[in-house]
């Protein structure tokens, strides 16, 4: 026979009460991040919680990009989630990195791929893997920036998504080293151009309107990213990107 309901009164059943609050904040976080799967993505979550993590949320919801042929799931989103994550450190462990990938419901056929791009044993510099990150959202060289401008800008959302000019040409330099049909003379020649510009004796002009495939190169087939050391923030040397120009403050 099975036992009968126990009845319990309001008085005897406790509440903790920072629970409302940790269950409206998941509610909110889940509805943002959209997780494919949102038990697996719980169990990063919480899990990150308990620790005092980076919690895996995006800042808002991305909308579908409708002109991907293939959906891997991996967007601009879900890298600064991982760059929140992983930022704080110049190198990176990979098979942790592997587990914040699953976290956030990626296919991990998609991860070896970007890690194969540039293979390294058990660790690898953060930034680069966010460059190659952002390579394998598709587009050009020049679009892979546009995205870790996005991504490493501490400007508002909307903003100019200005970085340290240093920044910019180290992550510039090395994914351009992974495509062979790019020149390094080009290439260097590309950013003494930016740096000239960048140090402008006017820093608030427009100084030179570039579309984002010049050098007119296509990304190399696959897409990766890296990490070097941040210049002095000097408004002179903040590269700006927006819309089809590049602008320099």
């Amino acid at each position: 026979m099975p036992l009968p309901d126990t009845m319990f009164c309001a008085q005897q059943i406790h509440i903790p009460p920072e629970l409302p609050d940790i269950l409206k904040q998941f509610t909110k976080a889940a509805i943002r991040t959209q997780p494919v799967d949102v038990l697996q993505w719980s169990a990063g979550y919480f899990s990150a919680l308990s620790r005092g993590d980076p919690l895996p949320v995006k800042d808002r919801i991305e909308m579908p990009v409708a002109t991907q042929k293939t959906d891997t799931g991996l967007t601009q989103g879900l890298l600064k989630v991982l760059h929140k994550q992983c930022s704080h450190k110049q190198y990176v462990e990979l098979s942790d990195l592997e587990k914040k990938w699953k976290n956030l419901c990626l296919p991990v056929e998609k991860f070896r791929v970007i890690v194969e791009l540039d293979p390294c044993e058990e660790k690898m510099e953060w930034i680069k893997f966010l460059a190659l990150g952002c390579s394998s959202l598709g587009g050009t060289l020049n679009t892979a920036m546009k995205h870790i401008c996005e991504i490493l800008t501490d400007d508002p959302e909307g903003g100019p998504a200005r970085i340290p000019f240093d920044t910019f040409a180290y992550i510039y330099r090395y994914l351009s080293a992974l495509d062979p049909e790019l020149p390094a003379v080009e290439t260097e020649i590309y950013l003494a151009t930016l740096k000239e510009k960048s140090c402008s004796s006017d820093p608030s002009m427009v100084v030179e309107s570039l579309p984002y495939d010049y050098p007119p190169t296509p990304l190399f087939r696959g897409a990766v990213t890296s990490r070097g050391k941040e210049g002095p923030e000097e408004p002179s040397r903040y590269l700006k990107i927006k819309g089809w120009e590049l602008y320099f403050h």
